[in-house]
């Protein structure tokens, strides 16, 4: 399916003379966890099963991955810098974690190789959505800050 995928964007792209889109495959959704997975039969504890899907995406010609923050550095380790991460789940600590089973801050998101962020009902469902945007902003700026003295 992936490498269907790849080929489909890629000579779409071709034919009307445009950039290939980046085609992400997702590991895991973040609202599984262990135990999740091995209701439905997995044997292979989660973190290992990321990285095996992430492995076999990356090896199909997908460009980069969807993925928790909790697992971004592992697969950054394994796969490489040029792999792009997409991490969904993120928000504030003191966010609600809603249906998400693993979640993370921004900042460790960053500090875990995230190339992207995806953050939506932390925002759209805030008394002040505008004020919780800032604060999830200021929280990226601070880590880019820091990760740009490092």
């Amino acid at each position: 399916m992936i490498e269907a995928a790849c080929a489909g964007a890629r000579a779409g792209a071709k034919e009307r003379h445009l950039k290939a889109p980046k085609v992400l495959a997702v590991t895991v959704l973040t609202s599984l966890k262990g135990t999740d997975l091995q209701q439905v039969g997995h044997t292979h504890n989660l973190e290992s099963l990321v990285e095996r899907l992430g492995r076999l995406a990356i090896e199909a010609g997908a460009d980069g991955l969807v993925c928790s923050a909790n697992e971004a550095g592992a697969l950054r380790a394994a796969l490489g810098k040029e792999i792009f991460l997409c991490t969904p789940g993120v928000r504030m600590a003191s966010d609600p974690r809603h249906d998400q089973a693993r979640v993370q801050s921004p900042r460790f998101a960053i500090d875990q190789g995230a190339d992207l962020l995806v953050v939506g009902r932390p925002i759209y469902e805030s008394p002040d959505p505008s004020a919780a945007a800032q604060a999830i902003c200021a929280e990226i700026a601070n880590a880019l800050a820091g990760s740009a003295v490092s």
